[in-house]
């Protein structure tokens, strides 16, 4: 989910990764000698015939976490993302760019200290500075996207269409890392395509049906561009992170992200002229709650990938939706459509279907 890029779209490591360091069997036992040595003297090494000198004195076994920790911590994760991307809706009078530009500032107090503490450096290594660059000014521009569409068209869609983002990963690294595109591959792609135009409900197909929609349907297919815009910014991202590999400390990776992306929205924010300060109390409540909750959801989302298998919590991650889709009625009263319900189905059967494949494909 790898990290998360602050949007709910999950960067995943490849799977198999464990904070468990066990022995393997028997490597605690001693042999059968020892046993009658250290009859006499129970206190000598069994090797040297000495005192202990901590020569083969066996390590610690670290405690084996909680049996579905790693899904629990997944699961809080998510609840927390939609959690932050209802909030991003409830602000008024702040332009989606703005709050972005907050969410970095909010990231940058944490990741500092840690780069420093961690001696990783601010700029990394010489080789990756372009491939850091273009991280962190996708990954930025991606959240930019996202918030927008939260703002613009209804959290269920926004968050569903967001979750196209494993079928466009999927095309980058087959045109930019060669990887092989498979049927399957094709067929999630499809799964998505249709998911996607049962929410969009284009006139051409759905006729007087897309008046249904709230909002004037203009706006609501700004905020479904961006949505896609979005999960296409973000697999690309996916990707850079995929050819730089672990040769990039993980907070250096994300300090690219927020520096560049404080930076890119202070530009935007100059162009477009919408810089304002929260006039509301209320609403500057709700920008630090984005910037905690949104980074509590990549905590968590990073210690369950650390104990748990990617395939996992790559499903678990669609839980997502289904939370989305709870505060979406509960905060704003809006009822879901059956045509967004089938789109999300859609989807997360796409986005279901490409974990549990690279699952099965890395245990092999």
């Amino acid at each position: 989910m790898r990290p998360l890029d602050g949007t709910g779209a999950a960067e995943l490591p490849e799977a198999g990764l464990a904070l468990t360091d066990d022995a393997p069997p028997g490597a605690s036992e001693e042999p059968a000698a020892a046993e009658a040595a250290e009859t006499a003297a129970p206190g000598r090494c069994w090797l040297c015939r000495s005192s202990p000198c901590g020569s083969c004195a066996q390590p610690a076994k670290k405690k084996a976490p909680c049996p579905g920790l790693g899904l629990f911590y997944t699961l809080f994760s998510a609840f927390l993302f939609a959690l932050a991307s209802s909030l991003v809706k409830k602000v008024e009078d702040v332009h989606a760019v703005e709050i972005s530009a907050f969410r970095c500032v909010f990231q940058m107090i944490v990741v500092i200290p840690c780069l420093i503490y961690r001696k990783s450096g601010f700029l990394g290594p010489k080789g990756q500075r372009i491939f850091l660059v273009l991280r962190g000014f996708l990954g930025s521009a991606s959240m930019m996207f996202a918030y927008y569409a939260f703002q613009t068209t209804s959290l269920a869609d926004a968050t569903v269409i967001s979750f196209t983002c494993p079928v466009f990963t999927s095309i980058f690294a087959c045109i930019f890392l060669k990887e092989k595109y498979s049927p399957w591959d094709a067929l999630f792609t499809a799964f998505t395509i249709v998911g996607v135009i049962l929410i969009v409900r284009p006139p051409f197909l759905f006729g007087s049906d897309t008046m249904e929609i709230n909002e004037s349907y203009s706006v609501h297919l700004k905020g479904t561009f961006a949505a896609i815009g979005h999960a296409v910014f973000a697999a690309m991202t996916l990707v850079i992170l995929r050819k730089m590999g672990k040769s990039v400390d993980y907070f250096l990776s994300i300090w690219y992200y927020v520096a560049l992306g404080l930076i890119e929205g202070i530009i935007v924010l100059f162009i477009l002229g919408e810089w304002s300060l929260p006039y509301c109390g209320l609403d500057r409540l709700y920008l630090i709650l984005i910037g905690l909750f949104g980074l509590g959801g990549q905590v968590f989302l990073t210690k369950g990938i650390q104990i748990e298998k990617a395939g996992p919590v790559a499903i678990m991650r669609t839980m997502d939706v289904v939370f989305a889709f709870i505060f979406q009625i509960i905060f704003f009263n809006d009822v879901p459509t059956w045509w967004t319900v089938g789109g999300a189905l859609c989807v997360v059967a796409s986005s279901t279907g490409a974990a549990i494949r690279k699952w099965c494909q890395s245990s092999k």
